[in-house]
């Protein structure tokens, strides 16, 4: 590795030390999670954002927003798209 590279994993687990960083990154983990997973499955689909924008019947910008974490979903918008890339929305409480 060069002197640019950075290593998340070790950058992460730094930041992992501090109770405060550690506690919002788990508050905010379930979001980026789902996230990450209908950006997967997306791609999977070979799905542009604007056609899977088209599939559940919203625009390309609240698909967008939404894969960006920057849009709080509700739960029949993420109903909806789980159902436009052909999958099922289960949820778990612990």
């Amino acid at each position: 590795m060069n002197d640019l590279t950075v290593n998340f994993s070790e950058i992460k687990e730094s930041f992992m030390e501090d109770e405060k960083f550690k506690s919002d990154y788990e508050k905010l983990k379930p979001r980026y999670d789902i996230i990450s997973e209908i950006i997967k499955a997306r791609k999977e689909k070979k799905l542009t954002q604007e056609e899977l924008a088209f599939k559940v019947g919203t625009r390309k910008s609240n698909i967008s927003r939404l894969e960006s974490g920057s849009y709080n979903p509700s739960l029949d918008f993420l109903i909806k798209i789980a159902e436009g890339l052909d999958k099922e929305l289960k949820i778990n409480m612990k």
